[in-house]
């Protein structure tokens, strides 16, 4: 694995669809969790690198940045989308220490955030967090597909454990800090079994999640090859499976109702939300997703 200092110019990005956020922050370009259907592999081509994977740019500079852009007379105090390309918690992050200079700034600033996360290495700054929380609004999200470990370590190579996922939701939770559950992607014939969803959503209730964000796999570009390239190797029947489901970028209109069903089951059977809005970030967030 390398790791390459990236001089970033600029610490916030817009986001012209303004979801979830008008801004975005990613400290990291690529990844190491080697999630087999990352959507973010096209980011890499920015860099003329197809290493995504394997060589990790880091932006060593990004909370000066972010303290000259927060305090400027014009910033309007927006919430800002944390690790929406890639995971602000990956590995290396650990020794590298990069996001608690960054939330610092932000509690300085009274920034609200929303931070998607697959590792537990956000218990590292609960304190951090705690804090914004108060001053400006947080809303965290742990990214879980499958409680089955040995199907998440093929899907997952390097992310943290389902389990440790929902530890440390759990702590997140019990600590007053907003936060849920991403179910995103749910992947045809290997992790949309109901019997999977079930366990996530009662898992989501026992940790007092306060939102679960479903929605199916979508596959389109580098994203698509990738994936198949993994599921050609992993299992030739679902292969052949979810390249008969895929002739477009997301699965059959058959397929989709009956997803939306199984969703709203689920949601029937438990009430967590697809999304709980916070009450400080309700004039500034807003979601992509479906709502089922």
């Amino acid at each position: 694995m390398d790791y390459i200092d990236l001089e970033s110019k600029s610490a916030l990005h817009p986001n012209k669809h303004k979801m979830p956020c008008a801004w975005d922050l990613n400290i990291y370009r690529g990844c190491e969790h080697g999630c087999r259907y990352c959507y973010a592999l096209y980011s890499h081509s920015y860099l003329n690198d197809d290493c995504f994977f394997d060589r990790v740019y880091y932006k060593s500079n990004i909370a000066k940045l972010l303290e000259k852009q927060l305090s400027s007379k014009s910033w309007k105090h927006e919430a800002v989308n944390i690790g929406g390309v890639t995971d602000s918690y990956q590995p290396i992050e650990e020794k590298l220490k990069i996001m608690p200079e960054v939330l610092s700034t932000l509690i300085r600033h009274k920034t609200p955030i929303i931070l998607a996360t697959k590792s537990d290495l956000v218990l590292r700054d609960i304190d951090y967090l705690k804090k914004l929380n108060e001053v400006a609004g947080v809303k965290v999200s742990l990214t879980v597909t499958t409680m089955d470990e040995s199907l998440q370590k093929y899907l997952e190579p390097n992310a943290a454990s389902p389990s440790s996922r929902i530890e440390a939701l759990r702590i997140l939770r019990k600590e007053g800090i907003p936060a849920g559950i991403t179910l995103m992607p749910v992947i045809p014939y290997l992790t949309d079994s109901y019997e999977n969803l079930d366990l996530i959503y009662s898992e989501a209730l026992r940790v007092s999640a306060e939102h679960i964000r479903p929605n199916v796999l979508y596959l389109i570009g580098k994203t698509r090859i990738n994936f198949f390239n993994f599921l050609s190797v992993y299992d030739q029947q679902v292969y052949k499976k979810i390249k008969n489901l895929y002739r477009t970028d997301y699965p059959s209109q058959k397929y989709l109702k009956e997803f939306n069903l199984k969703i709203n089951s689920l949601k029937n059977k438990y009430n967590v939300p697809s999304w709980a809005r916070l009450k400080k970030l309700e004039t500034s967030l807003q979601t992509t997703l479906f709502e089922f």
